[in-house]
Protein backbone atom coordinates (compact mmCIF):
# COMPACT_ATOMS: atom_id res chain seq x y z
CA UNK A 1 0.00 0.00 0.00
CA UNK A 2 1.62 3.29 -0.97
CA UNK A 3 1.11 6.25 0.86
CA UNK A 4 -0.60 9.45 -0.22
CA UNK A 5 1.60 12.00 -1.55
CA UNK A 6 0.67 14.49 1.38
CA UNK A 7 1.34 11.87 3.66
CA UNK A 8 4.78 11.72 2.28
CA UNK A 9 5.54 15.15 2.38
CA UNK A 10 4.31 15.58 5.85
CA UNK A 11 7.00 12.60 7.02
CA UNK A 12 9.74 14.11 4.91
CA UNK A 13 9.53 17.13 6.87
CA UNK A 14 8.80 15.93 10.14
CA UNK A 15 12.21 13.99 9.71
CA UNK A 16 13.94 17.22 8.55
CA UNK A 17 13.06 19.36 11.60
CA UNK A 18 13.79 16.17 14.13
CA UNK A 19 17.02 15.98 12.36
CA UNK A 20 19.63 17.26 15.17
CA UNK A 21 21.44 20.66 15.30
CA UNK A 22 24.94 20.86 14.35
CA UNK A 23 26.75 21.21 18.26
CA UNK A 24 29.22 24.14 18.52
CA UNK A 25 32.93 23.02 20.02
CA UNK A 26 34.24 24.00 22.58
CA UNK A 27 38.00 23.13 24.33
CA UNK A 28 38.84 24.74 27.70
CA UNK A 29 42.43 24.84 28.35
CA UNK A 30 43.74 25.06 32.08
CA UNK A 31 47.51 26.26 32.62
CA UNK A 32 50.23 27.99 35.35
CA UNK A 33 52.29 30.28 34.45
CA UNK A 34 56.13 28.29 35.31
CA UNK A 35 59.22 29.45 35.94
CA UNK A 36 60.90 31.77 33.23
CA UNK A 37 58.09 32.05 31.38
CA UNK A 38 56.43 35.22 29.60
CA UNK A 39 52.86 35.08 29.75
CA UNK A 40 53.43 34.89 25.80
CA UNK A 41 55.68 32.36 25.71
CA UNK A 42 52.58 30.42 28.13
CA UNK A 43 50.22 31.02 25.68
CA UNK A 44 52.47 29.52 22.88
CA UNK A 45 52.90 26.41 24.99
CA UNK A 46 49.17 26.10 25.82
CA UNK A 47 49.05 25.66 22.18
CA UNK A 48 47.62 29.02 21.15
CA UNK A 49 49.11 30.55 17.62
CA UNK A 50 50.87 33.30 17.48
CA UNK A 51 48.12 35.78 15.67
CA UNK A 52 45.72 35.05 18.61
CA UNK A 53 49.08 35.31 21.13
CA UNK A 54 49.31 38.42 19.64
CA UNK A 55 45.96 39.47 20.24
CA UNK A 56 45.32 38.87 23.54
CA UNK A 57 49.14 40.64 24.91
CA UNK A 58 47.30 44.01 22.24
CA UNK A 59 44.27 43.24 24.44
CA UNK A 60 45.76 43.44 27.94
CA UNK A 61 48.22 46.22 27.32
CA UNK A 62 47.20 49.20 29.24
CA UNK A 63 45.24 46.36 31.37
CA UNK A 64 47.40 44.01 32.99
CA UNK A 65 50.99 44.92 33.78
CA UNK A 66 52.94 42.15 32.09
CA UNK A 67 55.97 42.42 34.79
CA UNK A 68 53.75 41.73 37.56
CA UNK A 69 53.09 37.99 35.74
CA UNK A 70 53.96 35.55 38.80
CA UNK A 71 55.17 31.69 38.66
CA UNK A 72 52.08 29.73 40.23
CA UNK A 73 49.19 32.27 38.46
CA UNK A 74 46.14 30.66 36.87
CA UNK A 75 45.04 30.95 32.92
CA UNK A 76 41.93 29.82 31.13
CA UNK A 77 41.75 29.66 27.77
CA UNK A 78 38.85 28.80 26.18
CA UNK A 79 38.32 27.82 22.34
CA UNK A 80 35.28 27.97 20.12
CA UNK A 81 35.73 25.83 17.07
CA UNK A 82 39.37 26.44 17.65
CA UNK A 83 39.85 30.09 17.71
CA UNK A 84 40.25 31.86 20.71
CA UNK A 85 37.11 33.28 22.87
CA UNK A 86 37.69 34.22 25.82
CA UNK A 87 41.09 34.33 28.03
CA UNK A 88 41.03 34.35 31.89
CA UNK A 89 44.08 35.33 33.66
CA UNK A 90 44.09 34.81 37.64
CA UNK A 91 46.30 36.07 40.54
CA UNK A 92 44.15 36.02 43.62
CA UNK A 93 40.68 35.86 44.25
CA UNK A 94 40.17 39.54 43.93
CA UNK A 95 42.82 40.02 41.10
CA UNK A 96 40.96 38.84 37.69
CA UNK A 97 41.95 39.93 34.21
CA UNK A 98 39.83 39.04 31.04
CA UNK A 99 40.00 39.18 26.97
CA UNK A 100 36.72 38.48 25.25
CA UNK A 101 36.28 38.36 21.69
CA UNK A 102 34.18 40.78 20.43
CA UNK A 103 32.90 40.68 16.41
CA UNK A 104 36.58 39.95 14.97
CA UNK A 105 38.53 42.15 17.59
CA UNK A 106 39.30 41.23 21.90
CA UNK A 107 38.87 43.08 23.85
CA UNK A 108 40.22 43.18 27.27
CA UNK A 109 38.97 44.38 31.23
CA UNK A 110 40.16 43.91 35.17
CA UNK A 111 36.68 41.83 36.23
CA UNK A 112 35.51 43.93 39.02
CA UNK A 113 34.73 41.73 42.31
CA UNK A 114 32.77 43.26 44.92
CA UNK A 115 34.52 43.17 48.31
CA UNK A 116 32.99 43.78 51.79
CA UNK A 117 34.80 44.33 54.87
CA UNK A 118 33.68 43.56 57.96
CA UNK A 119 35.06 43.74 61.57
CA UNK A 120 34.11 40.09 62.89
CA UNK A 121 34.91 38.29 66.62
CA UNK A 122 37.51 35.41 66.30
CA UNK A 123 37.09 33.03 69.09
CA UNK A 124 40.22 30.05 69.23
CA UNK A 125 39.74 27.35 72.23
CA UNK A 126 43.64 25.67 72.38
CA UNK A 127 43.52 22.52 72.55
CA UNK A 128 46.74 21.27 70.25
CA UNK A 129 48.36 24.48 68.54
CA UNK A 130 47.33 27.89 67.56
CA UNK A 131 47.09 26.71 63.84
CA UNK A 132 45.02 23.45 65.20
CA UNK A 133 42.77 26.10 67.16
CA UNK A 134 41.91 28.20 63.85
CA UNK A 135 41.20 25.10 61.52
CA UNK A 136 38.61 24.05 64.34
CA UNK A 137 37.01 27.12 64.58
CA UNK A 138 36.64 27.44 60.84
CA UNK A 139 39.13 30.21 60.70
CA UNK A 140 41.95 30.60 57.88
CA UNK A 141 45.24 29.97 59.98
CA UNK A 142 47.05 33.40 58.98
CA UNK A 143 44.67 34.32 61.89
CA UNK A 144 47.05 32.64 64.47
CA UNK A 145 50.22 34.78 62.28
CA UNK A 146 47.94 38.08 63.05
CA UNK A 147 47.85 36.97 67.09
CA UNK A 148 51.11 35.89 67.06
CA UNK A 149 52.42 39.59 65.35
CA UNK A 150 49.93 41.43 67.94
CA UNK A 151 51.30 39.75 70.93
CA UNK A 152 54.60 39.19 69.74
CA UNK A 153 56.24 41.33 72.76
CA UNK A 154 54.34 38.84 75.66
CA UNK A 155 53.65 35.56 74.20
CA UNK A 156 56.12 32.80 73.08
CA UNK A 157 53.36 31.01 70.53
CA UNK A 158 55.50 27.43 70.46
CA UNK A 159 56.27 27.76 74.65
CA UNK A 160 54.02 29.66 75.99
CA UNK A 161 50.63 27.79 74.70
CA UNK A 162 48.77 25.34 76.32
CA UNK A 163 45.72 23.05 76.33
CA UNK A 164 42.75 25.03 77.59
CA UNK A 165 44.23 28.43 76.39
CA UNK A 166 41.55 30.73 74.78
CA UNK A 167 42.54 33.78 72.21
CA UNK A 168 39.69 36.28 70.69
CA UNK A 169 40.52 38.52 68.57
CA UNK A 170 38.28 41.55 66.93
CA UNK A 171 39.33 41.75 63.29
CA UNK A 172 38.89 42.95 59.79
CA UNK A 173 37.63 40.46 57.45
CA UNK A 174 37.72 41.19 53.59
CA UNK A 175 34.67 38.87 52.79
CA UNK A 176 33.70 38.41 48.79
CA UNK A 177 30.22 36.45 47.98
CA UNK A 178 30.66 35.31 51.66
CA UNK A 179 34.25 33.84 51.33
CA UNK A 180 36.86 35.33 53.49
CA UNK A 181 39.46 36.78 51.41
CA UNK A 182 42.18 38.10 53.69
CA UNK A 183 41.93 39.62 57.40
CA UNK A 184 43.04 43.19 57.70
CA UNK A 185 43.58 44.95 61.08
CA UNK A 186 43.44 42.96 64.60
CA UNK A 187 41.26 46.07 66.08
CA UNK A 188 41.73 44.42 69.63
CA UNK A 189 42.78 40.65 70.97
CA UNK A 190 42.86 38.78 74.46
CA UNK A 191 44.98 35.97 75.58
CA UNK A 192 44.14 34.05 78.29
CA UNK A 193 46.86 31.63 79.22
CA UNK A 194 47.71 29.32 81.53
CA UNK A 195 51.65 29.82 82.03
CA UNK A 196 50.70 33.57 80.74
CA UNK A 197 48.02 34.80 82.57
CA UNK A 198 45.45 36.75 80.92
CA UNK A 199 46.60 39.66 78.23
CA UNK A 200 44.38 42.30 76.54
CA UNK A 201 45.21 44.74 73.99
CA UNK A 202 43.87 47.47 71.75
CA UNK A 203 45.02 49.18 68.25
CA UNK A 204 44.83 52.81 68.80
CA UNK A 205 46.52 55.36 66.17
CA UNK A 206 48.52 58.26 67.05
CA UNK A 207 48.25 61.71 66.46
CA UNK A 208 51.11 61.32 63.74
CA UNK A 209 49.06 58.15 62.08
CA UNK A 210 51.67 55.23 63.54
CA UNK A 211 49.07 53.00 64.50
CA UNK A 212 50.34 50.77 67.87
CA UNK A 213 49.04 48.59 70.51
CA UNK A 214 48.08 49.81 74.27
CA UNK A 215 46.72 47.85 77.07
CA UNK A 216 43.67 49.17 78.44
CA UNK A 217 44.88 51.73 81.27
CA UNK A 218 47.13 52.92 78.31
CA UNK A 219 50.46 51.17 79.09
CA UNK A 220 52.14 50.44 75.64
CA UNK A 221 52.11 46.93 74.71
CA UNK A 222 55.54 47.04 72.96
CA UNK A 223 58.58 45.80 75.06
CA UNK A 224 62.18 46.81 73.99
CA UNK A 225 62.85 43.10 72.49
CA UNK A 226 60.63 40.42 71.54
CA UNK A 227 59.72 37.23 72.82
CA UNK A 228 61.76 35.17 70.20
CA UNK A 229 63.08 36.01 66.85
CA UNK A 230 60.76 33.76 64.83
CA UNK A 231 56.69 34.15 65.40
CA UNK A 232 56.40 30.52 65.28
CA UNK A 233 59.71 29.04 67.04
CA UNK A 234 60.13 25.67 68.65
CA UNK A 235 63.23 25.04 70.84
CA UNK A 236 65.47 22.24 69.77
CA UNK A 237 68.42 23.32 72.08
CA UNK A 238 68.39 25.91 74.82
CA UNK A 239 71.11 27.78 76.65
CA UNK A 240 73.77 26.42 78.39
CA UNK A 241 76.42 23.42 78.14
CA UNK A 242 75.13 20.77 75.58
CA UNK A 243 76.76 17.71 73.66
CA UNK A 244 77.66 19.14 70.16
CA UNK A 245 76.27 16.82 67.73
CA UNK A 246 79.22 17.49 65.13
CA UNK A 247 82.20 17.99 67.52
CA UNK A 248 80.64 15.36 69.41
CA UNK A 249 82.06 16.88 72.90
CA UNK A 250 80.38 19.22 75.56
CA UNK A 251 80.45 22.60 74.80
CA UNK A 252 79.06 25.62 75.99
CA UNK A 253 76.16 26.60 74.01
CA UNK A 254 75.84 30.29 74.29
CA UNK A 255 72.14 30.56 72.64
CA UNK A 256 69.11 29.43 71.60
CA UNK A 257 68.00 26.72 68.34
CA UNK A 258 65.17 26.82 67.40
CA UNK A 259 63.63 24.44 64.37
CA UNK A 260 62.93 26.30 61.25
CA UNK A 261 62.24 25.17 57.53
CA UNK A 262 65.07 26.78 55.32
CA UNK A 263 62.73 30.26 54.00
CA UNK A 264 61.86 31.11 57.35
CA UNK A 265 61.45 34.67 57.92
CA UNK A 266 64.13 35.94 60.95
CA UNK A 267 62.98 39.22 62.66
CA UNK A 268 65.14 41.67 64.53
CA UNK A 269 63.72 41.47 67.78
CA UNK A 270 64.85 45.51 68.61
CA UNK A 271 65.06 48.48 66.42
CA UNK A 272 69.55 48.05 66.37
CA UNK A 273 72.40 48.77 64.09
CA UNK A 274 73.54 45.68 61.76
CA UNK A 275 77.40 45.00 62.74
CA UNK A 276 77.62 41.71 60.83
CA UNK A 277 76.01 40.61 57.99
CA UNK A 278 78.43 38.00 56.50
CA UNK A 279 79.38 34.55 56.63
CA UNK A 280 81.45 33.28 59.34
CA UNK A 281 82.71 29.96 58.66
CA UNK A 282 80.92 28.05 61.61
CA UNK A 283 78.36 30.52 62.09
CA UNK A 284 77.17 30.43 58.11
CA UNK A 285 75.36 33.47 57.19
CA UNK A 286 75.02 35.41 60.13
CA UNK A 287 73.86 38.77 61.27
CA UNK A 288 74.81 40.69 64.38
CA UNK A 289 72.57 43.65 65.40
CA UNK A 290 73.90 46.34 68.62
CA UNK A 291 71.32 47.67 70.81
CA UNK A 292 71.01 50.21 73.02
CA UNK A 293 71.66 49.53 76.76
CA UNK A 294 74.91 47.01 76.31
CA UNK A 295 72.94 44.78 74.83
CA UNK A 296 73.15 42.95 70.98
CA UNK A 297 72.07 40.00 69.39
CA UNK A 298 73.11 37.32 66.72
CA UNK A 299 71.07 34.81 64.30
CA UNK A 300 73.36 32.01 62.40
CA UNK A 301 73.28 29.58 59.93
CA UNK A 302 70.87 31.13 57.18
CA UNK A 303 70.09 31.06 54.27
CA UNK A 304 69.70 34.95 52.69
CA UNK A 305 70.00 38.47 54.11
CA UNK A 306 66.78 40.27 54.11
CA UNK A 307 66.83 43.20 51.96
CA UNK A 308 69.16 46.38 52.75
CA UNK A 309 70.48 44.24 55.63
CA UNK A 310 74.30 44.83 55.04
CA UNK A 311 77.25 46.28 58.02
CA UNK A 312 76.15 49.85 58.87
CA UNK A 313 72.52 49.86 58.16
CA UNK A 314 69.42 50.25 60.59
CA UNK A 315 66.63 48.26 61.14
CA UNK A 316 64.22 47.97 62.84
CA UNK A 317 62.15 45.53 65.50
CA UNK A 318 59.85 43.18 63.58
CA UNK A 319 62.34 43.86 60.33
CA UNK A 320 62.84 40.94 58.21
CA UNK A 321 66.36 40.44 58.62
CA UNK A 322 67.07 37.58 56.77
CA UNK A 323 65.44 33.84 56.12
CA UNK A 324 66.68 30.78 58.51
CA UNK A 325 68.69 27.79 56.18
CA UNK A 326 71.38 25.51 57.04
CA UNK A 327 74.66 26.94 56.94
CA UNK A 328 78.27 27.05 58.29
CA UNK A 329 78.74 24.11 61.07
CA UNK A 330 75.02 22.81 61.19
CA UNK A 331 73.14 19.05 61.25
CA UNK A 332 69.76 20.15 59.43
CA UNK A 333 67.96 23.49 59.24
CA UNK A 334 67.65 26.08 62.28
CA UNK A 335 68.19 29.28 63.37
CA UNK A 336 70.67 30.05 66.30
CA UNK A 337 69.68 32.90 68.54
CA UNK A 338 71.99 34.76 70.97
CA UNK A 339 72.17 37.70 73.13
CA UNK A 340 74.95 39.63 75.04
CA UNK A 341 74.46 41.95 77.58
CA UNK A 342 77.63 44.43 78.05
CA UNK A 343 79.77 41.27 75.98
CA UNK A 344 78.75 38.62 78.06
CA UNK A 345 76.48 35.53 76.68
CA UNK A 346 73.08 35.66 78.58
CA UNK A 347 69.59 33.11 78.51
CA UNK A 348 67.41 35.03 75.80
CA UNK A 349 64.77 32.72 77.16
CA UNK A 350 64.60 34.07 80.66
CA UNK A 351 65.09 37.77 80.24
CA UNK A 352 62.07 40.39 81.34
CA UNK A 353 62.21 43.33 78.99
CA UNK A 354 60.50 46.75 80.24
CA UNK A 355 58.27 47.49 78.29
CA UNK A 356 58.23 50.98 76.13
CA UNK A 357 56.42 54.70 76.88
CA UNK A 358 52.83 54.69 77.64
CA UNK A 359 50.38 57.31 76.23
CA UNK A 360 50.86 60.07 76.84
CA UNK A 361 48.39 61.83 79.41
CA UNK A 362 46.32 63.87 76.95
CA UNK A 363 45.73 61.04 74.70
CA UNK A 364 44.11 58.95 77.72
CA UNK A 365 40.47 60.18 77.42
CA UNK A 366 40.50 59.64 73.54
CA UNK A 367 42.21 56.32 73.71
CA UNK A 368 39.88 55.35 76.38
CA UNK A 369 36.75 56.47 74.74
CA UNK A 370 37.51 54.35 71.68
CA UNK A 371 38.63 51.14 73.39
CA UNK A 372 35.35 50.85 75.91
CA UNK A 373 33.49 49.70 72.35
CA UNK A 374 36.25 47.02 71.43
CA UNK A 375 36.61 46.19 74.91
CA UNK A 376 32.53 45.49 75.53
CA UNK A 377 32.84 43.55 72.38
CA UNK A 378 35.60 41.45 74.09
CA UNK A 379 33.79 40.95 77.03
CA UNK A 380 30.21 39.81 75.09
CA UNK A 381 32.31 37.12 73.60
CA UNK A 382 33.25 35.60 77.32
CA UNK A 383 29.72 36.32 77.69
CA UNK A 384 28.41 34.16 75.14
CA UNK A 385 30.38 31.57 75.89
CA UNK A 386 29.98 31.48 79.43
CA UNK A 387 26.14 31.17 78.63
CA UNK A 388 27.25 28.09 75.85
CA UNK A 389 28.77 26.37 78.22
CA UNK A 390 25.54 26.19 81.01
Amino acid sequence: MKAAPALLCLALLLAVTAAPAATTRYTVKNRRIEPNQPLAVALQGAGLPPEQVGAVVSALEGVFDFRKSRVGDQFRLVLREGELDFFGYRQSAVDEWQVRRDGERYVGSKRTIEVEKQVALVTLDITHSLYMAAVTAGEDPAIGMALADVFAWDIDFYRDVRQGDRARALVEKFVSKGRLLRYGEVLAASYQGGAVGTKRVFRYELPDGRPSFFQEDGASARKAFLKSPLKYAHVTSSFGSRFHPVLQYVKAHNGVDYAASIGTPVWAVADGLVTVAANTGAGGNTVCLRHTNGFETCYLHLSRFGQGVRSGARVSQKQVIALSGNTGRSTGPHLHYALKRNGQYVNPLNQNFPRTEPLPKHLLADFRGKVSSLASQLDAVSVANAHAGN
